[in-house]
């Protein structure tokens, strides 16, 4: 198996994990992901990284002035540090955000 593939396949797993883990009320801990009943906790680091959480795809856009530009499916929504926004069926808190990334906490709507 590619190294390609082995991504895949790892990436797919993690998105099913976090699919099920709001159905499942357990939780579940990764490198940058931190998920408990149906509210999940994410690091996104670099412009254009992306992580699915709970059924929905995250994207961070970039940081500039203490504010992170995330869209979420087709909502582009902006916080800064201790703020709490709404993009689609998520409820987005950005608990910290630097010049590198942002660290988030999402539950469904």
């Amino acid at each position: 198996m590619s190294p390609t593939s082995r991504t895949r396949l790892a990436t797919g797993l993690l998105a099913g994990a976090l699919a099920v883990v709001p159905l499942a009320g357990c939780s579940f801990t990764s490198n940058g992901f931190s998920c408990s009943g149906s509210s999940c906790t994410v690091t996104l680091e670099g412009e254009g990284s992306e992580v699915e959480i709970l059924g929905q795809t995250v994207t961070l856009g970039g940081v500039q002035d203490g504010r992170a530009s995330i869209s979420v499916g087709g909502a582009s929504v902006s916080c800064g540090e201790g703020e709490s926004v709404t993009a689609g069926p998520l409820e987005l808190e950005c608990t910290s955000v630097t010049d590198a990334g942002v660290e988030l906490r999402a539950s469904l709507n």
